[in-house]
């Protein structure tokens, strides 16, 4: 990768952080709601339920894009983490936080979907 093509990855990393963390600072969508109504009380439970799920990932997300800045800077951005071949770089247009290259990482998806068999 190009220090060209480097420099427009962490561009484009650095404002998709500052993007997520400015999303993670509203958290009024989990505030408590309280209603006497009982359907009220549901919707309010469920919406608030989904809330902390999107939350958490954005969180997640904010955690993997913090990470591949850290790997700009430590000059192992675009090596995969697991067999430290070159990550495509058709995968880290679609997304630069990438970790893994794509035969990793649907590796560890089967490993996920089938815990009972052997990788």
């Amino acid at each position: 990768m190009t220090k060209a093509e480097l420099a427009r990855v962490r561009g484009a990393l650095e404002a998709r952080q500052a993007e997520l963390e400015e999303l993670l600072r509203s958290r009024e969508v989990i505030a408590v709601n309280s209603s006497a109504d009982i359907f009220d009380q549901i919707q309010y439970a469920t919406e608030r339920d989904l809330a902390v799920g999107v939350l958490e990932r954005k969180s997640a997300r904010l955690s993997e894009v913090r990470a591949a800045l850290r790997r700009i800077q430590l000059g192992t951005f675009g090596i995969c983490l697991d067999c430290e071949e070159e990550i495509s770089p058709k995968r880290l247009a679609a997304m630069p936080w990438a970790s893994s290259c794509i035969v990793c990482r649907e590796s560890a998806e089967d490993r996920l979907a089938s815990p009972g068999m052997a990788a």
